[in-house]
């Protein structure tokens, strides 16, 4: 029952992380204060996400695998862009 369970609850995971992301993002952006380095990083990290899930999805890791690198990225900005 677990295994069943994990990409679902992944999936809800990375929805969530991402809608805080994107309503941090979108704030700066309509406040003025996104700095061109964090266009950058909105770009870098859904690359190197890509890529990670990609080679996840060839070596035949599994639907998680593919997940996790975005989740990661959009985790770790929530919770950048939550303290700032």
């Amino acid at each position: 029952m677990r295994d069943a369970l994990e990409v679902p609850v992944l999936m809800t995971r990375l929805f969530v992380a991402s809608w805080e992301t994107i309503f941090h993002r979108s704030c700066m952006m309509f406040a003025g204060r996104c700095s061109v380095a964090e266009y950058q990083l909105m770009m870098t990290e859904k690359l190197a996400a890509m890529q990670q899930a990609a080679i996840a999805t060839v070596t035949g890791e599994g639907p998680d695998a593919a997940i996790r690198p975005f989740l990661k990225a959009a985790a770790l900005n929530a919770k950048r862009l939550r303290s700032s």
